[in-house]
């Protein structure tokens, strides 16, 4: 036995040393380490060794399969650094060729605007409410003091899903439900997509973006509301920006006006960016009118408030004197990378 075990030793050293890759290494090692390998027959013959023998010749086999082990593992170790040699050698990095640049997306222009846009009013103490883009008549339009005869109704301007049902072209109705909720008072601001049955060009589209603002508390005035503006244009165009008033109409504020601010690419100069008048229209705003807040519950003797709105695409357009509204809604990547 002793010679037997002496003989598939020298055998596997032999097939070891000539072993030149890992995949014949793993044949030597399943050759004379597995199930069905020279060291297994022996063990499997050691019913025929006397009993007082079978110690003895158990620690030979034992002996053997631990000397084979570690010269298989020594002969891998060498035979990986040999591969990771070779590797390394076919796979040579050019240190001096420009390096890979990854595309990184950005922010949308919109994106930009409205979080310049909610940081100051935030800033101020108002709150983000959004709300649902299908949005009942009742809110988009009775609630907000425009009767069924209004022309705002009209289908021409309007998509109706049903008599009841409209994609909201405002985003007014938010202002309209948190009213009515009779928390008091309110300071909150309503940014959302609205949809109106526009022609598409370059100042127009059928699905653009609007913020809303609302302020209802006691004793709040129009000189609060000026305030308010007043700083709003400050923040986003800057310091020196002046502010206007002229009066307009809207069916849910009274008195209502229209707000330009002076042209901060020439100073209110007049330039062909504000057509020469030195004034650019930004938003519409005014006193929440009475009848709006009784039909939301709220009492109009104790309680007031204001109202403005402004487009977002139209703040968007200005602040970066783009001047096709079109180029914000076509994803030319041209276009985009320059914010």
């Amino acid at each position: 036995m002793k010679n037997k075990l002496q003989e598939i030793r020298e055998n596997a050293i032999e097939q070891i040393r000539q072993s030149d890759a890992l995949e014949k290494l793993n044949d030597v090692r399943v050759s004379f380490l597995g199930k069905k390998g020279e060291l297994t027959a022996v063990l499997k013959g050691m019913k025929d060794v006397a009993p007082e023998d079978r110690p003895l010749v158990g620690q030979m086999v034992n002996d053997t399969r631990a000397f084979i082990e570690e010269a298989i593992e020594e002969t891998k170790k060498k035979l990986e650094a040999k591969a990771l040699e070779a590797q390394l050698a076919a796979e040579v990095i050019d240190v001096t060729l420009p390096a890979k640049k990854n595309n990184v997306g950005h922010r949308h222009p919109n994106t930009i605007a409205l979080e310049e846009v909610e940081r100051i009013f935030i800033g101020m103490g108002y709150e983000v409410i959004e709300g649902p883009e299908i949005e009942y008549d009742l809110y988009n339009f009775e609630k907000l003091n425009i009767p069924a005869n209004h022309p705002a109704k009209d289908e021409q301007d309007t998509f109706y899903i049903n008599k009841d049902i409209v994609l909201r072209t405002q985003t007014s109705p938010v202002q309209a439900r948190i009213m009515e909720k009779g928390k008091l008072p309110i300071r909150m601001i309503s940014p959302g997509r609205v949809f109106r049955s526009d022609e598409v060009d370059a100042t127009h589209s059928p699905s653009f973006h609007q913020i809303e603002g609302l302020i209802i508390d006691k004793n709040i005035t129009f000189a609060d509301l000026k305030g308010t503006l007043e700083e709003f244009a400050k923040e986003l165009f800057g310091p020196e920006t002046k502010t206007k008033f002229r009066p307009h109409h809207f069916p849910f504020t009274e008195p209502s006006a229209e707000v330009d601010v002076s042209c901060f690419k020439c100073g209110g100069k007049g330039c062909r960016f504000c057509k020469g008048s030195g004034w650019i229209e930004i938003l519409g705003c005014g006193m929440v009118h009475p009848h709006v807040l009784e039909m939301c519950g709220i009492d109009p003797e104790e309680y007031t408030g204001f109202a403005f709105g402004v487009g977002l695409e139209r703040i968007a357009l200005l602040k970066y004197e783009i001047d096709d509204m079109r180029l914000l809604y076509e994803n030319d990547i041209r276009f985009l990378k320059q914010f």
